[in-house]
């Protein structure tokens, strides 16, 4: 297919189904394992060893240096910070590390036939010459590249699912960040389940009444599948009587292990314990809560019980899991249990799985080069 390219530029190619399959388990699990990277750590020793081996015969001038130099100081301690703000999940700031190491500079793919001109120069900022990528921008950093097309990409996700709730009648505030889904089907979502402000913009009469209203309140599904595992409780038996165990009373003696609030593979399913009550099948050995109590006792709709210092039970169960469960607060997991109790269809944000942005962003930089400047070219706003 290609005419000429450089060894490392052959290369980097292997990256493409690299990223494809980490897009996939981002996308299935919201996971991707540390040993999953190593394949491409293995890539990017390779590939950064051939080249400092061709500059050092001169096959090659050290601009590939400066390039990586831009890259990893610009691409790292960015990726950094937006994880340590919580703006990206460790497997996409692993994946940008990766990014500036692999793709310092510009590679240069040569197709050896001007056939395709025709399809290609009409593209904004595009003159097919033979060779991909078509638009390249004077820095010719090619990481900060697949970075700009990834945040280009990924910001036209809010705009999709805004469309996406318009055409089933959803018209909300949160429409651009959530979607509607039923109580049952919550714990087979991966994302964070949205508490909605309880009054209208209307009703705002302050510049930190009007800030709070866009400050959307959530939870963590997995905290959520992870407290639900613990408790030995299901969703189902939550809804039927809420009363019950949001009294710490009800929590049970020895609690199951949490896990990490993964989905476990064909779905999250509802089992039944001795005494009847449902609880979730995955990891749950003892039946939790459900079995410290019998048919006799008179639990119901109308019975209310104090619910203490601890409402749920979630300060208790926050304090006996390890670490921080995805930064959940006892607050908002509160508040999530109280939205999936009181609430037939709750507001779910599926956040971005930032890999397949990142994905798309990578094949389209490969192939069409730059989308912001070539955007910025076509406005006519380049130098």
């Amino acid at each position: 297919m290609f005419d000429t390219a450089s060894g490392p530029d052959f290369l980097r190619l292997l990256a493409i189904p690299f990223f494809a399959y980490v897009a996939w388990l981002d996308i299935r699990t919201r996971r991707v394992p540390n040993r999953t990277w190593l394949p491409l750590i293995g890539l990017v020793v390779l590939t950064l060893g051939w080249e400092l081996f061709r500059v050092s015969t001169g096959a090659v001038d050290a601009t590939v240096l400066v390039a990586l130099a831009v890259s990893v100081g610009f691409i790292i301690p960015l990726a950094y910070i937006f994880f340590r703000l919580g703006g990206f999940g460790g497997a996409d700031a692993k994946a940008f590390f990766l990014v500036a190491l692999l793709f310092p500079a510009y590679p240069t793919y040569r197709l050896g036939s001007d056939t395709l001109a025709w399809l290609f120069d009409p593209l904004p900022g595009a003159t097919y010459v033979g060779t991909l990528p078509l638009v390249e921008p004077d820095l010719g950093v090619f990481a900060i590249t697949v970075l700009s097309n990834t945040v280009l990409l990924g910001a036209l996700y809010p705009v999709a699912l805004a469309a996406r709730n318009v055409t089933v009648g959803y018209r909300s505030l949160g429409m651009f960040v959530a979607k509607p889904v039923r109580w049952d089907r919550v714990t087979d979502e991966y994302g964070t389940l949205l508490r909605m402000p309880d009054r209208s913009l209307w009703q705002v009469r302050s510049l930190s009444g009007l800030a709070a209203f866009f400050r959307f309140r959530g939870v963590d599904l997995d905290a959520l599948r992870m407290y639900l595992r613990w408790r030995g409780l299901s969703v189902t038996a939550l809804r039927e009587q809420p009363d019950r165990y949001r009294n710490p009373a009800s929590l049970p003696a020895e609690p199951n292990q949490p896990g990490d609030g993964a989905i476990p593979i064909g779905g999250w399913e509802e089992t039944r314990v001795d005494d009847g009550a449902a609880t979730d099948g995955a990891d749950s050995g003892t039946g939790g809560g459900a079995a410290a109590y019998s048919d006799a006792e008179p639990w119901g709709p109308e019975t209310r019980l104090p619910a203490g210092d601890d409402p749920w039970g979630a300060g208790a169960f926050l304090a006996d899991v390890p670490g921080s469960a995805y930064g959940t607060t006892p607050e908002a997991l509160r508040e999530g249990l109280e939205t999936l109790a009181e609430e037939d269809v709750v507001w779910i944000s599926p956040g971005i799985p930032f890999l397949v942005p990142l994905f798309f962003g990578l094949v389209v930089a490969f192939v069409y080069g730059d989308l912001l400047f070539a955007l910025i070219e076509a406005m006519g706003l380049g130098a």
